[in-house]
């Protein structure tokens, strides 16, 4: 296996810091626009070349593919370089992974109640013609999505006999201090993407339990609860965030409800009002001193890089799956599929702050059972299309364990 990285920001370099300890590929060549960042990180192993790469170019993806004799393109960039990546990727000829989906675009008349572009949507459209010509694009296999997913199709194959609710929820306890000990905003993740999936319309499936069904939207922030996460986490208000698995779920397992929840704190849910309010968080270029810049953009490049916040951040992190509906007795059941990671456990171990890390560490085992054979497919497909036990078994195995708590 031969695998094309694109992106050596904060995820990018700890999917290599992961890799690193496994032996299932060749060579992973490192790209980035900055390539001084790409030589950097492959500095780390000696199976790690450094390029250059315009993510927004897929031509400039499909000619280091080439170049290198890539297998497999891993997609480490904001998900608005996706269909790029991903055209690049197919014209080469090589698989391709993201931990994303394509963008989104809000219903024009009704972005609160019906769907309009949904996330996803335009790689599911070319489906079959990835599928014909026998390549596999597996498309959101982050940590979420990704693992929450692989929970899913866990819960569905193991777990339940029928499945009411398939409710994604993460949460955390994290905090970054500046060098006096006082709590500063500082996201853990691209602050460019968490403005995209915070303030876009939030996507909620509706089915009969049965495979019929249909999404559609919410109000951002939308019906908060409080949910109590495990080790020591403890309870946090959730609400609805537009994302992924809710457009993933759906296609693969039975539900009559498909939601994603995340812990975003009042503090932080009223940054991203103010940022909407003002039109920070636009993506539209607007001229200023005769430069012309994205607002969105600027918001992200003052606020520190996620990359380096780790050794000023303490906590947990948690991602997991809720499940609702009968279990395999005919009996009611209410399951938490989750997966925990300590800030410190990272920082120590692997040199890259938890959030980052545990969204990395999902891609390098799909690609090492991807190497070796225990999965396999063609088309574009999430990370429900595989068997779960394999992946859980060898996410235990790379050190990092998941748990389960009754409800």
């Amino acid at each position: 296996m031969r695998i094309l990285l694109v992106g050596a920001g904060g995820v990018g370099a700890a999917f290599t810091a992961i890799a690193a300890r496994r032996d299932f590929f060749e060579t992973i060549v490192v790209a980035d626009y900055d390539e001084v960042k790409a030589q950097r990180t492959a500095a780390t192993d000696s199976r790690y070349v450094a390029a250059r790469v315009d993510a927004s170019e897929a031509a400039s993806v499909t000619a280091l593919c080439r170049e290198h004799r890539i297998t497999h393109v891993m997609n480490a960039v904001d998900p608005v370089f996706d269909m790029p990546v991903f055209e690049g990727a197919f014209e080469a000829g090589a698989d391709y992974l993201d931990m994303a989906m394509s963008l989104s675009r809000p219903h024009p008349e009704a972005p609160y109640e019906q769907c309009g572009v949904k996330l996803g949507d335009e790689q599911f459209a070319v489906a079959d013609t990835w599928e014909q010509a026998g390549r596999l694009a597996l498309v959101g296999i982050g940590v979420e999505p990704g693992l929450s997913d692989v929970f899913a199709r866990y819960a569905a194959d193991h777990l339940f006999s029928e499945i009411d609710e398939l409710g994604t929820r993460d949460g955390a306890n994290l905090v970054v201090t500046d060098d006096e000990g006082n709590e500063v905003f500082a996201p853990s993740f691209s602050m460019w993407t968490t403005i995209e999936e915070c303030l876009n319309p939030p996507v909620i499936w509706a089915g009969d339990g049965k495979g019929g069904g249909d999404w559609h939207t919410t109000a951002p922030f939308s019906e908060p609860e409080v949910f109590d996460f495990p080790e020591g986490i403890g309870p946090v208000e959730c609400v609805n965030v537009e994302h992924e698995e809710v457009l993933l779920m759906p296609r693969w397992v039975d539900c009559k409800r498909a939601t994603f929840k995340y812990g975003l704190g009042e503090p932080f849910i009223n940054i991203l009002k103010v940022l909407h309010t003002l039109g920070l968080d636009s993506t539209e270029k607007v001229r200023v001193k005769g430069v012309e810049v994205s607002p969105r953009d600027v918001v992200a490049a003052v606020l520190p890089d996620p990359a380096t916040v780790g050794p000023r951040m303490k906590g947990k992190t948690c991602a997991g799956l809720w499940v609702t509906g009968k279990g395999k007795d005919g009996q009611p059941r209410s399951t938490y599929l989750y997966h925990v990671v300590d800030n410190e456990d990272t920082m120590r171990d692997y040199g890259h702050q938890c959030v980052v890390w545990q969204t990395a560490i999902n891609p390098v085992v799909a690609l090492e059972l991807l190497a070796t054979g225990v999965w396999s497919g063609a088309g574009v497909r999430g990370p429900e299309s595989f068997d779960a036990v394999p992946f859980l078994d060898l996410l235990t195995d790379y050190g990092s364990p998941w748990g389960i708590k009754e409800l």
